[in-house]
């Protein structure tokens, strides 16, 4: 096993750049399958082998012109419905393989709508099979006579690969020989017949170009990556028979065969900033059947993961992996050169994508529908790197490339910087039912192969002489034919030499010892026999010189046979450069061709737009004439019925004027009129109030007889009607509760010796209202004496509520009024009622010098009056009783 001396981690080295600055654009291939039934409708058509034509559907929306558009798209090659699975393979993946054997990766992954032969392109089935198992084919059928053998190569878990020497791995391979449950190659034992036959021998081919002085080994790897997680499908999960597992369903495995989650892993970058799946397995295998059935092995784990995880297979992408190891021999030609920097690893991604379809179409819900869009998502991050990269490349922009948002972009974005070329073919259904997600397709399509990939620098190879393995085998092969000749001789010598050889040695003497006393036969034969080792000794040096010489002439002969092969090599590649240079332009030439005849469909589609639109622009030009005439006559008779609604109105105008004029020397007499009668009441208030004053400050108590029956006291009339609402109120019930009262009492009444008087308790009594007092009290009585028509004095409690005024005032709104009248039983009444109205029913002039009119006015207390204890009068009617 190769030991590496430890030592300090070496220093991260910048990304690597091409150096060749020459591009090659992605390769997009298009494959048409063939319609499920004869009689459906169809909305694809093959024009050519490089393009193909779109027809929208019946029963789809139309143009902006009435018709339906049709779109052409072209393609590095277009495979129609009768293609084969091989020919597909001769134009698409076969460059990639022989890439791979010349130490070059490669990218092919497949792309379309669910249904459109994605699968069948890339594995095929028995008899027919994909690209996948034609590449395995290929690879060994190339490589077979130089692979190595197992464990030679071992990766080191970092995205290379490791050279083992002989004895390790012979201990490996004896290792894997006890364990039953690893297969061997599938040489004798019973092939799976799921995919038996996939490939028949005459369509078997090999590379060409072959390095034979490299010893190669294949490794396989199978991942799948759903809802953005990498699952490694060739994992196989060891059993702890202490330690249970649990499977799906929350229960522990009663064996080996139920089921286990697995679990996802994750993405890491090697030292030359290459990506690759951390922990991922990596199976060397030997042939195309073992290769194969470790393909199918990871199929069968995810048809078994989406029972159990009831998913979709169509919703995920899987992605099988296959590296080629190959070191150069020792310069004997014999083993695998211990060097693990001559070590080249090349690798060759073939990506089955998931279906392209909108989320609606898959009539998912709740996790599947997430797990769609996290699908969807996934196809539009790949989408979104690759118009970035288009428009970097067109534009001369250095915008950040989102790789990093998608695992399927961020595992495979090495490609897209040069590490390898790129191919994809996208898999079309002509069915008219997918006829808008193939023109997404499409589009996605047309965009991807004009985007530019640098192409990969030829890796350097070591420096030793070419056909080592071929004079090597030629040696083994002379020796093995002359041991055989003379049944074992030694170091390739023929019987004939060897006996001229053993005839040039001096003659032994006699060996035989005649009695115990015999000194003289022994040191003769020592002589003898030292005389021989010399001469063998000058013959091994003189075979040495010769040898040495004539290793030195070989070295030369080699040197010179290696210089010349470089040459023709050189010029091998040059010649290459030409032709590869003299493809491009033919398909630069054939590209713009293609260009030309596109530009002439789409300028025939302009013509015949710019004369339907000039068509309608006549159209619309005599239309506006015919509008302007209209509009001319419209213009005209509008003045007309101006000039006539002119004089209308002025006659109106001056009719209504007169009118008004009238109207309003009317409504001013009247308002004089009433503004007249106004002030006259107001006089006789003024009057009244005056007289009140100066008459009542020392009334006098006039005599009364002794016969007199005392007065019998009279509820005063109903408050105002106009008023808010007043609930029916008793005489003495205001003054018998607990309200505060403001107890207004001139100084000019006078004290009678009644038997009833009010009683007010908590009052506060003053002599005139003010707003302090009217603030701290919610009712009012105003003490008001009077003579009557009788000549007794006639005592009147006038009540009433106070309450705040929006201008931050007190009102006092009256509400009831209690008189107090000492009377004469036998004395007639004189008392003049209120009630009294005139002939025309105006009311009389005493309606103003009436007590009960003027108390039925309510005060209102004005914040800020100059006035002191302002009063504003409002002349509500005082309503009668019945």
């Amino acid at each position: 096993m190769i030991r590496q001396a430890k030592g300090k981690t070496p220093r991260r080295l910048p990304p690597k750049k091409a150096s060749n600055s020459q591009k090659d654009p992605v390769g997009v291939y298009c494959r048409v399958r063939p319609l499920g039934a004869e009689d459906e409708e169809c909305c694809i058509e093959v024009i050519s082998n490089t393009t193909i034509q779109l027809h929208a559907p019946d029963g789809l929306k139309a143009n902006r012109n009435g018709e339906f558009k049709e779109t052409q798209y072209s393609f590095k090659k277009v495979f129609g419905i009768k293609t084969t699975q091989g020919e597909l393979f001769e134009d698409v993946a076969k460059p990639l393989v022989e890439d791979i054997i010349h130490c070059k990766n490669g990218l092919l992954f497949t792309y379309g709508v669910t249904g459109s032969g994605k699968t069948h392109t890339m594995t095929g089935s028995p008899g027919q099979g994909g690209l996948l198992p034609r590449s395995l084919d290929m690879i060994f059928n190339s490589i077979g006579p130089y692979q190595a053998k197992r464990y030679v190569f071992k990766p080191d878990d970092k995205n290379g690969m490791e050279v083992q020497n002989q004895v390790d791995a012979l201990l490996d391979r004896q290792k894997r020989d006890s364990q039953t449950t690893v297969p061997k190659t599938p040489t004798t034992r019973r092939i799976d017949p799921e995919f038996a036959d996939m490939i028949s021998p005459e369509e078997a081919c090999k590379a060409d170009g072959v390095d034979e002085d490299s010893s190669y080994s294949v490794f396989v790897s199978y991942i799948e990556i759903y809802n953005n997680y990498i699952y490694d499908l060739l994992e196989e999960t060891p059993i702890d028979p202490i330690k249970p597992k649990w499977n799906v369903a929350g229960t522990p495995l009663r064996n080996n065969t139920e089921f286990i989650p697995p679990q996802s892993k994750i993405l890491r970058e090697d030292q030359n900033h290459n990506m690759y799946v951390a922990g991922c397995t990596e199976v060397e295998v030997k042939s195309t059947e073992e290769a194969f059935e470790v393909f199918w092995r990871g199929q069968k784990k995810r048809r078994i993961a989406n029972t159990q995880l009831n998913r979709e297979s169509s919703r995920s992408h899987s992605v099988f992996i296959i590296k080629l190891a190959q070191a150069p021999l020792d310069a004997d030609g014999d083993n695998v050169l211990q060097d693990k920097n001559q070590v080249n690893v090349s690798q060759l991604c073939l990506v089955d994508l998931a279906g392209s379809e909108r989320t609606s179409r898959t009539r998912a819900e709740g996790s599947r529908l997430r797990e769609a869009g996290n699908i969807n998502q996934s196809l539009m991050t790949l989408r979104t790197c690759i118009e970035v990269l288009r428009e970097n490349q067109m534009c001369g922009t250095n915008k950040m490339v989102p790789y990093r948002d998608s695992k399927v972009t961020h595992l495979f974005k090495n490609y897209f910087d040069g590490e390898g070329k790129v191919r994809m073919v996208v898999c079309v259904n002509p069915k008219a039912d997918d006829y808008e997600e193939t023109l997404l397709v499409m589009r996605f399509a047309e965009m991807t192969q004009e985007v530019e990939v640098a192409r990969p620098v030829d890796r350097p190879i070591c420096g030793f002489a070419a056909g080592r393995r071929q004079r090597n085998q030629a040696f083994k092969e002379e020796l093995t034919r002359r041991l055989e000749e003379r049944g074992g001789p030694l170091d390739g010598e023929s019987p004939t030499v060897l006996n001229q050889l053993l005839q040039s040695f001096p003659p032994l003497p006699p060996c035989e010892i005649s009695g115990p006393n015999d000194d003289v036969t022994l040191p003769r034969l020592i002589e003898a026999l030292e005389k021989r080792h010399k001469i063998r000794q000058m013959m091994i040096e003189e075979y040495n010189k010769t040898a040495n010489m004539l290793k030195s002439v070989l070295q030369e002969q080699d040197s010179n046979l290696l210089s010349k092969e470089n040459f023709i090599q050189e010029q091998r590649g040059k010649l290459g450069e030409k032709d590869k240079m003299l493809q491009n332009q033919k398909n630069e030439i054939d590209r713009l061709e293609k260009k030309s005849k596109m530009l002439e469909y789409k300028i025939d589609i302009l013509q015949k737009t710019t004369n339907i639109y000039e068509e309608d622009k006549r159209s619309l030009q005599h239309e506006l004439e015919s509008r302007e005439q209209r509009l001319q006559r419209e213009m005209s008779e509008k003045r007309r019925m101006e000039a006539r609604m002119q004089g209308i109105v002025t006659d109106s105008k001056l009719k209504w004027e007169k009118e008004c004029e009238r109207r309003v020397n009317a409504k001013q007499l009247e308002m004089q009129n009433k503004l007249w009668v106004k002030d006259e009441k107001l006089k006789q208030l003024k009057a009244i109030v005056t007289e009140g004053k100066t008459e009542n400050r020392q009334p006098q108590r006039p005599s009364r007889e002794k016969d007199k029956v005392p007065a019998k006291r009279s509820a005063s009339p109903s408050p105002v009607p106009t008023g808010p609402p007043v609930r029916p109120l008793h005489r003495r019930s205001h003054s018998a509760g607990g309200e505060r009262w403001v107890d207004h009492k001139p100084n000019t009444n006078v004290d009678l010796d009644t038997v009833l008087q009010p009683n007010l308790p908590n009052a506060i009594k003053v002599n005139a209202p003010s707003e302090k007092a009217l603030s701290k009290c919610d009712k009012y009585v105003l003490t008001h004496q009077e003579v009557a028509s009788d000549g007794e004095i006639q005592t009147k409690l006038i009540k009433g509520e106070v309450f705040k005024t929006r201008g931050g005032g007190q009102a006092v709104q009256f509400t009831d009024i209690e008189t107090l009248k000492q009377e004469n039983p036998v004395a007639a009444s004189r008392k003049r009622r209120s009630s009294e109205t005139g002939p025309d029913g105006e009311p009389k002039e005493g309606d103003w010098t009436d007590v009960e009119t003027r108390c039925s006015v309510a005060v209102e207390m004005r914040a800020g009056s100059n006035l002191g204890p302002g009063y504003q009068h409002h002349g509500y009617p005082k309503r009668r009783k019945p």
